[in-house]
């Protein structure tokens, strides 16, 4: 099984800057891409930005120039740096990750998601 844990989250003024990480555990063969998504309430969720293995990324609309996502695959991690932080960024903030995890010795493809963390953005 996989684990993704995200602490982190937050309060935060608009214009500001919030950092979310998320680390992934388990008997992982490969990571290939690892995602933020967010979901307001009464809205779906929507991605936010995605980055693969090779460092390939893409972002929403809504988060080009302002966020940045970044994984280190030595640690299995990947973080979110938000900058400019607008009133319509207030969500619940999920990371996702897709790849190879080791069961039993099987090879056995997994995507798997966090448990989400709440970035809130008020003045």
């Amino acid at each position: 099984q996989v684990q993704l844990v995200e602490p982190g989250g937050g309060l935060v003024q608009p214009g500001g800057s919030l950092r979310l990480s998320c680390a992934a555990s388990g008997t992982l063969a490969s990571i290939n891409t690892m995602g933020w998504y967010r979901q307001a309430p009464g809205k779906q969720r929507e991605l936010v930005a995605a980055i693969t293995s090779g460092g390939t990324t893409d972002y929403a609309d809504s988060a080009k120039g302002r966020f940045t996502i970044s994984r280190d695959n030595a640690k299995n991690t990947v973080y979110l740096q938000m900058t400019s932080l607008k009133l319509e960024d207030p969500a619940v903030y999920y990371c996702s990750a897709n790849g190879v995890v080791v069961i039993r010795d099987l090879l056995q493809y997994f995507n798997s998601w966090g448990q989400g963390t709440q970035v809130t953005v008020s003045s």
